[in-house]
């Protein structure tokens, strides 16, 4: 039961975000906006996808239950949401699940982008990770934390040289942060 209510709320979630994703992708295309990362892009799909399979697999097929440690994991879940929602919504129209650059204009550098270059990828890790431990199906964990780290490793290089190419600011705003560790303050 507790199970099913997560698997619901990550579904709805994920694909209320496509919509969302879908509507900026026009507005942002329409504005003249070029996508970057085409070739994998469909990577990052069957990723999600196969991540929302595999948990719901390892969880039904091996009677996983909730972790005696929820306490502690459900908060960092929790805390990951914000971070999540505060990212989306400073991105506003500019949030998106492809790279889509509109060129030349200003680089969005508030909310945790004040402090990050890469939070929605951060909570994406985070989430990849403890959200199967909740539930105890440590191979989906460990699996599509690695899976994760490299189309990281692929996507955010895409995205920071789009952003360096096709913006003026992208250098001089970001280049004192962290990708994932917040930092205060230009050093």
């Amino acid at each position: 039961m507790i199970f099913a209510f997560f698997l619901t709320i990550i579904i709805l979630q994920r694909l209320s975000e496509l919509v969302l994703a879908k509507r900026n992708e026009k507005r942002l295309l329409n504005l003249g906006g070029q996508e970057h990362g085409k070739r994998h892009y469909p990577w990052i799909v069957a990723l999600h996808s196969l991540f929302l399979l595999s948990f719901l697999l390892e969880v039904l097929l091996f009677d996983k239950q909730l972790s005696p440690l929820w306490m502690v994991i459900l908060p960092i879940i929790v805390f990951t949401q914000i971070i999540r929602y505060w990212a989306v919504f400073s991105l506003g129209p500019y949030w998106n699940t492809k790279i889509i650059i509109v060129p030349n204009l200003e680089i969005v550098a508030k909310g945790p982008y004040k402090y990050m270059r890469h939070p929605n990828y951060l909570v994406v890790a985070v989430e990849i990770l403890f959200l199967p431990i909740l539930f105890q199906a440590y191979a989906t964990a460990v699996t599509f934390t690695l899976l994760n780290a490299v189309i990281l490793s692929i996507r955010i290089p895409a995205e920071e040289r789009a952003l360096a190419e096709h913006t003026a600011d992208y250098d001089e705003t970001f280049s004192w942060k962290k990708r994932f560790v917040p930092r205060k303050g230009e050093e």
